[in-house]
């Protein structure tokens, strides 16, 4: 919502401003189709040429996030602090034995069942159970395990946060591109030099809209764009990091309870359960789970 009002200022702001200085939208209503394709083209053709297919293709399916956050919601934290009770606890009191059920076949454990939308992230899945397979691998060094995740989450945070990059890359792009259609459009005046001064005043102001569109563009949205979809990535990042927390605790000896406390404090403060909401939350667990 704050996104789009923001949007709404920027142009209000920028135009509004323009329209009561005694501005005149006639120029560049009749430039603006033809610099938007010489300064939009040519940033998405840049975009294209220098990112992957992959990442074109998630920049594209990201954007909605700009408008609707982080995927991950203040239910979410305390459905996997108490996924993260379950696991640790059972391998506790049940023993590696009765762990090898839930994380040799996820889809099948009564445990994950319980948290649909955690069961659906296939990293944060993947990442739980090769953490605790290393454990019951005797790996019991708590600092090679928060190494070996430490360097995962930094792999799937680079990757995840590509859009990020590209987005801010085609912002910092499209001030000189502006330039260049700029430059084109006095190329064309000079090519008219011996019209009359009105005419030649109309085609230096048209080529001008291309260096304020770049420049409008590029920090009006595309770099705001790109900080959003970064923030929302470190959040969801955050998530992550929340399970590493729980099982290196876990590791260091903690009791199920413990961990997961330790875990709750790295949870975004918007998102974070209390104490007690914690304690309720796990309380509703039925026993034979």
């Amino acid at each position: 919502m704050f996104q789009l009002l923001g949007m709404a200022v920027v142009f209000g702001m920028v135009f509004g401003g323009f329209m009561l200085a005694g501005g005149h939208f006639d120029v560049i209503i009749r430039a603006l189709p033809f610099e938007l394709m010489m300064i939009g083209g040519a940033a998405v053709g840049a975009f294209l040429i220098g990112n992957s297919g992959k990442t074109v293709m998630k920049t594209l399916g990201d954007f909605a996030k700009i408008i609707t956050g982080p995927k991950w919601k203040t239910q979410d934290y305390r459905d996997l602090l108490a996924l993260l009770f379950l696991l640790t606890k059972t391998m506790k009191t049940k023993g590696v034995i009765a762990l090898e059920t839930h994380i040799e076949n996820p889809k099948e454990s009564s445990i994950f069942q319980r948290y649909p939308r955690i069961l659906k992230d296939h990293f944060a899945v993947d990442f739980i159970c090769d953490t605790l397979r290393m454990m019951t691998m005797n790996l019991e060094d708590p600092h090679q395990v928060e190494d070996a995740m430490e360097k995962q989450l930094e792999k799937h945070h680079h990757e995840a946060s590509s859009p990020a990059h590209a987005l801010q890359s085609m912002a910092d792009a499209l001030p000189a591109l502006g330039i260049v259609a700029a430059v084109l459009g006095i190329i064309k005046t000079m090519g008219a030099i011996t019209e009359p001064p009105e005419y030649l005043g109309r085609m230096i102001g048209s080529a001008l809209v291309g260096t304020f569109l770049g420049v409008f563009l590029a920090y009006g949205f595309v770099g705001p764009f790109a900080a959003r979809i970064k923030e929302i990535y470190d959040e969801e990042h955050t998530f992550y990091v929340i399970i590493q927390n729980v099982l290196v605790a876990h590791l260091h000896g903690n009791a199920a309870q413990i961990s997961v406390e330790i875990g709750r404090g790295g949870v975004p403060s918007k998102s974070q359960p209390s104490f007690m909401e914690l304690e309720e939350a796990l309380g509703e667990i039925p026993a034979e789970v």
